[in-house]
């Protein structure tokens, strides 16, 4: 008997170790693990410099107070601020933290400037911005709120792609927009770069703020640093957790000085955001997936993968419908069951994770092999044929 709430639908297999783009069952069978932790493993299970960096640190300090200075975080915020559009970060321990924080950042900046009406935060409807009671109605997915009123007020939603949609929502109360660049859990869906770069000057032009919700996207996932970068707009704020800490729960907002400005001592905190343990291993994360080879290996690798996924899609077109994503966000939307088709990846040792749309979502380790890749392929194109 388990006295775990049963608020997972766990599958019934467990894994006593991971090496790189591999998993290893209780029982000793490999698996190649496409799921990474939901994009979380950005460099595979026990890399070996993440692994020396907690040793190193784990002898000296693992935790101790914000208020005090944490060398280690100052040294993190200093990188992730000259590497992307950021002047200042607030670290935390989660997505979810991540985007409640840059929330309260866009009201607290109009609060600041002496407009604590404009306080709405513009959404897309059925996105994904985490599990806490705020951040389920952010997402406006039925699924997620359905039980837990009454409804958090503050957010208002537009349809995906529907720009007179989002026009229309603007009022004088909104004080940001909030978008995925690439929605994951919305079953990998693009906003394309023009479309950012539109939105951008949308915001410009109402006088309101502009989150990127990059907690899935961001950390070299998509081929470049933050997944926004491609279409060279600067958003305001930047929620990144996941892939910053390459297994070990780090969370953190990136921002502008004009709204950083608004969080003044006692204004938000976090106990465990920031603590010395979490900041050395992120250090050692964005020292190797930030470095520009790196990088074009991410996506040198990744237009190969979908290369040969969209020769999968043309052999078996009554089977798979789009190849979605970019990077290594990938999707693969079904035509058939997507609960059956993960199931014989599985039963074939790849291990892949469901996104909304019917869609297979596909996350390799940015470290991932070529070799590793071709094995993929090799286990769809079965799946394919044995359902065809």
């Amino acid at each position: 008997m388990s006295f775990l709430v049963k608020n997972y639908n766990r599958k019934k297999i467990s894994f006593s170790r991971g090496k790189g783009s591999f998993l290893y069952s209780a029982s000793g069978i490999k698996y190649l693990d496409f799921v990474q932790g939901i994009a979380v493993n950005c460099l595979g299970h026990a890399h070996p410099k993440l692994i020396k960096t907690i040793q190193n640190q784990s002898k000296k300090l693992w935790h101790v107070s914000n208020a005090f200075k944490i060398p280690e975080g100052e040294k993190l915020a200093k990188k992730l601020c000259q590497k992307t559009f950021a002047d200042f970060v607030m670290f935390q321990n989660s997505g979810a933290e991540a985007t409640e924080v840059a929330i309260k950042v866009a009201r607290r900046y109009f609060y600041s400037i002496g407009k604590p009406n404009k306080n709405r935060i513009l959404c897309i409807k059925n996105s994904f911005h985490g599990r806490t009671i705020a951040a389920i109605f952010a997402s406006g997915s039925k699924k997620m709120t359905e039980g837990f009123g009454p409804k958090v007020p503050g957010f208002d939603h537009f349809v995906f792609g529907n720009h007179q949609s989002m026009k229309k929502k603007i009022t004088k109360n909104t004080a940001a927009i909030m978008i995925e660049p690439i929605m994951g859990e919305g079953g990998i869906k693009l906003i394309p770069d023009w479309c950012l770069r539109e939105l951008r000057k949308l915001c410009n032009k109402k006088k309101i703020l502009l989150i990127v919700d990059e907690v899935q996207t961001g950390i070299s996932r998509s081929g470049n640093f933050l997944a926004f970068e491609s279409s060279k707009i600067k958003p305001d704020i930047v929620p990144i957790a996941k892939g910053i800490g390459g297994g070990f729960p780090i969370g953190a907002v990136l921002m502008n000085k004009k709204v950083a400005k608004s969080m003044t001592p006692g204004s938000h905190g976090s106990t465990f955001g920031g603590n010395p343990l979490a900041m050395a291993v992120g250090n050692t994360v964005i020292d190797i997936v930030s470095n520009k080879k790196f990088l074009n290996n991410v996506k040198n690798l990744s237009k190969y993968f979908f290369l040969n996924l969209n020769n999968l899609k043309k052999k078996y077109p009554k089977i798979i419908k789009e190849i979605r994503g970019r990077g290594f966000l990938m999707g693969i939307q079904l035509y058939g069951s997507q609960t059956k088709f993960i199931k014989k990846l599985m039963d074939n040792k790849l291990l892949t994770i469901r996104a909304a749309e019917n869609v297979v979502r596909v996350l390799p380790p940015l470290n991932v092999k070529k070799s590793e890749i071709d094995l993929a392929i090799k286990v769809i194109d079965k799946v394919c044929r044995e359902i065809k």
